[in-house]
Parts: C-alpha cells; sequence; structure tokens
C-alpha cells in the first residue's frame, strides 16, 4: 500500500484509509482529506517536506509525516 508521502509531483490519487490516532486524525480530516477523495500532487520540496496537493479545489501543503499517515492508490 503506497502512502501520499511517496508519490511523484502531477500525479492524481484516490485516499483509501488514514491511519494515526486522536486529534492527527482529526485534524487532517478537517482539512478534508477522507476515504474516496482525489488528491493531485502540485509541488514536492527538494528535501520532500512539505508536499503541496490540490484537495477538493484549494491548495494545501502536509508535512512528510502526515503524508506519511495517508494510504492511496
Amino acid at each position: 500500500m503506497k502512502t501520499l508521502k511517496e508519490i511523484k509531483c502531477g500525479e492524481t490519487v484516490r485516499v483509501i484509509k488514514i491511519t494515526g490516532e486522536g486529534a492527527i486524525k482529526r485534524r487532517i480530516m478537517d482539512m478534508g482529506i477522507v476515504k474516496g477523495v482525489e488528491i493531485y500532487v502540485r509541488k514536492v520540496a527538494p528535501l520532500g517536506d512539505p508536499v503541496e496537493v490540490t484537495v477538493r479545489g484549494y491548495e494545501l501543503s502536509l508535512r512528510k509525516a502526515d503524508a506519511q499517515m495517508i494510504a492511496v492508490e
């Protein structure tokens, strides 16, 4: 299973599952990243942190640690 952290720039993926517990999982879900939503990876910083994505029509930057909790296909 791939995570959002492993996706290359320019790819579109669909969320399968969000791992993590409590407040971190809730924060990710509050940003609009839920099961079934499509995510387009716009940019990845040279060192991989942060990752800029488009979710539901808006741009969002995620830390590597947060991107690793999002399983995608």
